[in-house]
Protein backbone atom coordinates (compact mmCIF):
# COMPACT_ATOMS: atom_id res chain seq x y z
CA UNK A 1 0.00 0.00 0.00
CA UNK A 2 1.09 3.58 -0.56
CA UNK A 3 -0.18 6.98 0.28
CA UNK A 4 -1.76 9.33 -2.23
CA UNK A 5 -1.91 13.09 -1.87
CA UNK A 6 -4.80 15.35 -2.72
CA UNK A 7 -4.99 19.13 -2.54
CA UNK A 8 -5.24 19.12 1.25
CA UNK A 9 -1.92 17.23 1.44
CA UNK A 10 -3.77 14.36 3.11
CA UNK A 11 -2.68 10.75 2.74
CA UNK A 12 -5.07 7.95 1.79
CA UNK A 13 -4.61 4.23 1.35
CA UNK A 14 -5.91 3.29 -2.11
CA UNK A 15 -5.05 1.61 -5.39
CA UNK A 16 -4.91 5.08 -6.93
CA UNK A 17 -2.35 5.99 -4.30
CA UNK A 18 -0.17 3.04 -5.28
CA UNK A 19 -0.26 3.94 -8.97
CA UNK A 20 0.29 7.63 -8.28
CA UNK A 21 3.28 6.92 -6.05
CA UNK A 22 4.78 4.57 -8.65
CA UNK A 23 4.32 7.19 -11.38
CA UNK A 24 6.05 9.86 -9.32
CA UNK A 25 8.94 7.53 -8.47
CA UNK A 26 9.44 6.54 -12.11
CA UNK A 27 9.67 10.23 -13.04
CA UNK A 28 12.67 10.55 -10.71
CA UNK A 29 15.39 8.44 -12.30
CA UNK A 30 17.80 8.68 -9.39
CA UNK A 31 15.11 7.53 -6.99
CA UNK A 32 13.99 4.69 -9.28
CA UNK A 33 17.57 3.45 -9.69
CA UNK A 34 18.18 3.67 -5.94
CA UNK A 35 15.01 1.72 -5.26
CA UNK A 36 16.04 -1.03 -7.70
CA UNK A 37 19.50 -1.26 -6.12
CA UNK A 38 17.93 -1.40 -2.65
CA UNK A 39 15.62 -4.22 -3.70
CA UNK A 40 18.64 -6.15 -5.04
CA UNK A 41 20.50 -5.59 -1.75
CA UNK A 42 17.49 -6.76 0.25
CA UNK A 43 17.19 -9.91 -1.90
CA UNK A 44 20.91 -10.63 -1.45
CA UNK A 45 20.47 -10.08 2.28
CA UNK A 46 17.48 -12.42 2.56
CA UNK A 47 19.34 -15.18 0.74
CA UNK A 48 22.80 -14.43 2.13
CA UNK A 49 23.04 -17.86 3.77
CA UNK A 50 22.52 -19.46 0.34
CA UNK A 51 24.52 -17.02 -1.79
CA UNK A 52 27.54 -16.66 0.51
CA UNK A 53 30.37 -18.81 -0.84
CA UNK A 54 31.76 -19.44 2.67
CA UNK A 55 30.74 -19.34 6.30
CA UNK A 56 31.29 -15.68 7.27
CA UNK A 57 32.90 -16.71 10.56
CA UNK A 58 35.00 -19.59 9.17
CA UNK A 59 38.67 -19.02 10.00
CA UNK A 60 41.34 -20.22 7.57
CA UNK A 61 44.81 -19.20 8.71
CA UNK A 62 46.33 -20.40 5.42
CA UNK A 63 44.51 -17.63 3.53
CA UNK A 64 45.27 -14.62 5.72
CA UNK A 65 44.94 -11.22 3.97
CA UNK A 66 44.47 -12.85 0.60
CA UNK A 67 43.72 -10.34 -2.15
CA UNK A 68 40.69 -10.58 -4.47
CA UNK A 69 40.89 -13.73 -6.59
CA UNK A 70 38.67 -16.34 -8.21
CA UNK A 71 38.26 -18.24 -4.94
CA UNK A 72 37.62 -15.14 -2.86
CA UNK A 73 36.18 -12.37 -5.02
CA UNK A 74 36.78 -9.63 -2.43
CA UNK A 75 39.70 -11.28 -0.68
CA UNK A 76 40.03 -12.47 2.92
CA UNK A 77 40.70 -10.70 6.21
CA UNK A 78 43.42 -11.11 8.84
CA UNK A 79 41.88 -14.41 9.98
CA UNK A 80 41.34 -15.79 6.49
CA UNK A 81 37.60 -15.18 6.55
CA UNK A 82 35.92 -14.48 3.21
CA UNK A 83 35.14 -10.75 2.96
CA UNK A 84 32.27 -11.14 0.49
CA UNK A 85 30.52 -13.59 2.79
CA UNK A 86 31.02 -11.25 5.74
CA UNK A 87 29.71 -8.24 3.81
CA UNK A 88 26.56 -10.14 2.85
CA UNK A 89 26.07 -11.24 6.46
CA UNK A 90 26.80 -7.71 7.65
CA UNK A 91 24.15 -6.32 5.31
CA UNK A 92 21.56 -8.52 6.98
CA UNK A 93 22.65 -7.33 10.42
CA UNK A 94 22.82 -3.63 9.57
CA UNK A 95 19.57 -3.44 7.59
CA UNK A 96 17.52 -5.48 10.06
CA UNK A 97 18.75 -3.57 13.11
CA UNK A 98 18.35 -0.17 11.46
CA UNK A 99 14.83 -1.02 10.26
CA UNK A 100 13.92 -2.17 13.77
CA UNK A 101 15.37 0.97 15.37
CA UNK A 102 13.63 3.36 12.97
CA UNK A 103 10.28 1.54 13.24
CA UNK A 104 10.28 1.56 17.05
CA UNK A 105 11.50 5.16 17.19
CA UNK A 106 8.86 6.23 14.67
CA UNK A 107 5.97 4.55 16.47
CA UNK A 108 7.03 5.71 19.92
CA UNK A 109 7.95 9.22 18.85
CA UNK A 110 4.78 9.76 16.80
CA UNK A 111 2.58 8.47 19.63
CA UNK A 112 4.20 10.73 22.22
CA UNK A 113 4.36 13.73 19.87
CA UNK A 114 0.70 13.42 18.86
CA UNK A 115 -0.42 13.11 22.48
CA UNK A 116 1.46 16.13 23.82
CA UNK A 117 0.72 18.24 20.75
CA UNK A 118 -3.01 17.56 20.87
CA UNK A 119 -3.68 17.71 24.61
CA UNK A 120 -1.03 20.28 25.58
CA UNK A 121 -0.97 21.57 29.14
CA UNK A 122 1.19 20.03 31.85
CA UNK A 123 1.66 16.84 29.80
CA UNK A 124 3.15 18.85 26.94
CA UNK A 125 5.36 20.96 29.21
CA UNK A 126 6.72 17.94 31.10
CA UNK A 127 7.44 15.67 28.15
CA UNK A 128 8.79 18.54 26.06
CA UNK A 129 11.37 19.22 28.77
CA UNK A 130 12.28 15.52 28.78
CA UNK A 131 12.75 15.68 25.02
CA UNK A 132 14.92 18.77 25.42
CA UNK A 133 17.12 16.93 27.93
CA UNK A 134 17.53 13.96 25.58
CA UNK A 135 18.38 16.21 22.65
CA UNK A 136 20.85 18.27 24.69
CA UNK A 137 23.36 15.42 24.59
CA UNK A 138 25.24 14.61 21.36
CA UNK A 139 23.53 11.51 19.99
CA UNK A 140 26.67 9.43 19.56
CA UNK A 141 27.95 10.22 23.05
CA UNK A 142 24.54 9.33 24.48
CA UNK A 143 24.55 6.01 22.62
CA UNK A 144 28.14 5.35 23.75
CA UNK A 145 27.15 5.92 27.36
CA UNK A 146 24.22 3.51 27.13
CA UNK A 147 26.28 0.81 25.40
CA UNK A 148 29.12 1.30 27.86
CA UNK A 149 26.72 0.81 30.77
CA UNK A 150 24.91 -2.27 29.44
CA UNK A 151 27.52 -3.92 27.21
CA UNK A 152 27.51 -5.04 23.57
CA UNK A 153 24.47 -6.99 22.35
CA UNK A 154 21.81 -6.66 19.67
CA UNK A 155 19.07 -5.73 22.16
CA UNK A 156 21.22 -3.15 23.95
CA UNK A 157 22.24 -1.63 20.62
CA UNK A 158 18.61 -1.29 19.55
CA UNK A 159 17.65 0.25 22.90
CA UNK A 160 20.55 2.72 22.76
CA UNK A 161 19.73 3.88 19.24
CA UNK A 162 15.99 4.12 19.91
CA UNK A 163 16.73 6.31 22.93
CA UNK A 164 18.70 8.57 20.61
CA UNK A 165 16.24 8.62 17.68
CA UNK A 166 12.70 8.89 19.08
CA UNK A 167 12.94 12.48 20.28
CA UNK A 168 13.35 13.90 16.77
CA UNK A 169 10.14 12.22 15.59
CA UNK A 170 8.26 13.39 18.69
CA UNK A 171 9.36 16.99 18.25
CA UNK A 172 8.50 17.16 14.54
CA UNK A 173 5.08 15.52 14.85
CA UNK A 174 4.27 17.68 17.89
CA UNK A 175 4.86 20.81 15.84
CA UNK A 176 2.68 19.48 13.02
CA UNK A 177 -0.14 18.57 15.40
CA UNK A 178 -0.01 21.96 17.14
CA UNK A 179 -0.53 23.62 13.77
CA UNK A 180 -3.19 21.31 12.37
CA UNK A 181 -5.39 21.04 15.48
CA UNK A 182 -6.15 24.76 15.21
CA UNK A 183 -7.48 24.47 11.66
CA UNK A 184 -11.13 25.19 11.02
CA UNK A 185 -11.89 21.73 9.63
CA UNK A 186 -10.72 20.15 12.91
CA UNK A 187 -13.09 22.40 14.85
CA UNK A 188 -15.89 21.45 12.46
CA UNK A 189 -15.25 17.73 12.92
CA UNK A 190 -15.18 18.18 16.69
CA UNK A 191 -18.54 19.97 16.69
CA UNK A 192 -20.27 17.06 14.97
CA UNK A 193 -19.21 14.73 17.78
CA UNK A 194 -16.08 13.02 16.46
CA UNK A 195 -13.98 11.40 19.19
CA UNK A 196 -10.32 12.22 19.78
CA UNK A 197 -9.30 8.88 18.26
CA UNK A 198 -11.33 9.56 15.12
CA UNK A 199 -9.85 13.04 14.81
CA UNK A 200 -6.35 11.63 15.20
CA UNK A 201 -6.69 8.78 12.73
CA UNK A 202 -8.83 10.43 10.06
CA UNK A 203 -7.63 14.01 10.10
CA UNK A 204 -4.60 14.98 12.18
CA UNK A 205 -2.26 12.06 11.48
CA UNK A 206 -2.87 11.90 7.69
CA UNK A 207 -2.18 15.63 7.43
CA UNK A 208 0.95 15.67 9.60
CA UNK A 209 2.84 12.47 8.84
CA UNK A 210 4.68 13.51 5.65
CA UNK A 211 7.78 15.07 7.31
CA UNK A 212 8.10 12.06 9.60
CA UNK A 213 8.05 9.63 6.66
CA UNK A 214 10.87 11.57 5.02
CA UNK A 215 12.83 11.58 8.29
CA UNK A 216 12.38 7.84 8.73
CA UNK A 217 13.62 7.10 5.21
CA UNK A 218 16.78 9.15 5.65
CA UNK A 219 17.31 7.94 9.23
CA UNK A 220 17.74 4.33 8.12
CA UNK A 221 21.02 5.39 6.53
CA UNK A 222 21.97 7.44 9.59
CA UNK A 223 21.28 4.50 11.90
CA UNK A 224 23.45 2.24 9.74
CA UNK A 225 26.25 4.79 10.15
CA UNK A 226 25.69 4.83 13.92
CA UNK A 227 25.81 1.04 14.09
CA UNK A 228 29.04 1.05 12.10
CA UNK A 229 30.53 3.76 14.32
CA UNK A 230 29.68 1.94 17.55
CA UNK A 231 31.09 -1.31 16.20
CA UNK A 232 34.19 0.49 14.97
CA UNK A 233 34.71 1.58 18.58
CA UNK A 234 34.20 -2.01 19.71
CA UNK A 235 31.08 -1.53 21.86
CA UNK A 236 28.23 -2.22 19.44
CA UNK A 237 27.75 -5.92 18.74
CA UNK A 238 29.55 -9.04 19.96
CA UNK A 239 32.65 -9.89 17.93
CA UNK A 240 31.09 -13.07 16.50
CA UNK A 241 28.42 -11.07 14.61
CA UNK A 242 29.67 -9.81 11.20
CA UNK A 243 29.06 -6.08 10.79
CA UNK A 244 30.56 -3.52 8.43
CA UNK A 245 31.87 -1.12 11.08
CA UNK A 246 33.46 -3.98 12.97
CA UNK A 247 35.09 -5.22 9.77
CA UNK A 248 36.64 -1.80 9.21
CA UNK A 249 37.83 -1.62 12.80
CA UNK A 250 39.46 -5.06 12.73
CA UNK A 251 41.14 -4.37 9.38
CA UNK A 252 42.50 -0.88 10.07
CA UNK A 253 45.84 -2.27 11.27
CA UNK A 254 46.37 -3.85 7.84
CA UNK A 255 45.45 -0.78 5.77
CA UNK A 256 48.91 -0.43 4.23
CA UNK A 257 49.35 -4.12 3.38
CA UNK A 258 45.75 -5.21 2.70
CA UNK A 259 43.59 -2.09 2.18
CA UNK A 260 40.77 -4.11 0.62
CA UNK A 261 39.84 -5.39 4.09
CA UNK A 262 38.41 -1.98 4.97
CA UNK A 263 37.71 -0.59 1.49
CA UNK A 264 34.97 -3.07 0.57
CA UNK A 265 32.91 -2.81 3.78
CA UNK A 266 33.43 0.96 3.63
CA UNK A 267 32.01 1.02 0.11
CA UNK A 268 29.05 -1.07 1.29
CA UNK A 269 28.26 1.47 4.03
CA UNK A 270 28.62 4.37 1.61
CA UNK A 271 26.37 2.77 -1.01
CA UNK A 272 23.53 2.02 1.41
CA UNK A 273 23.66 5.45 3.07
CA UNK A 274 23.60 7.19 -0.33
CA UNK A 275 20.64 5.05 -1.43
CA UNK A 276 18.55 6.02 1.60
CA UNK A 277 19.58 9.67 1.28
CA UNK A 278 18.38 9.71 -2.34
CA UNK A 279 15.15 7.92 -1.41
CA UNK A 280 14.56 10.34 1.46
CA UNK A 281 15.07 13.37 -0.78
CA UNK A 282 12.77 11.84 -3.37
CA UNK A 283 10.09 11.13 -0.77
CA UNK A 284 10.29 14.73 0.41
CA UNK A 285 9.68 15.97 -3.15
CA UNK A 286 6.84 13.51 -3.75
CA UNK A 287 5.06 14.16 -0.46
CA UNK A 288 5.35 17.93 -0.84
CA UNK A 289 3.50 19.05 -3.99
CA UNK A 290 5.14 22.50 -3.85
CA UNK A 291 8.54 20.87 -4.47
CA UNK A 292 7.23 19.27 -7.64
CA UNK A 293 6.84 22.58 -9.39
CA UNK A 294 3.28 23.06 -8.24
CA UNK A 295 1.98 19.68 -9.38
CA UNK A 296 -0.69 18.37 -7.04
Amino acid sequence: MAYSINRTNRFQFSLTGVLDMARKIMKKKDMAISLVVLVIIIILTLFAHVISPYDPNAINLSNINLGPCSAHWLGTDYLGRDILSRILAGASVSLSISACVVTISLLFGVTIGCAIGYYGGILDDTISRVIDIFMAFPSMIFALAIMGAFGPSVINLIIALVMVQWTAYARVIRGQVLSIKEKEFIASVRTIGASDIQIFIRHILPNSIAPVIVMATIDIGHVILSIAALNFLGIGLPANIPEWGGMISSGKEFFTTAPFIIIFPGLAITLVVIIFSILGDGMRDILNPVDEGGEL
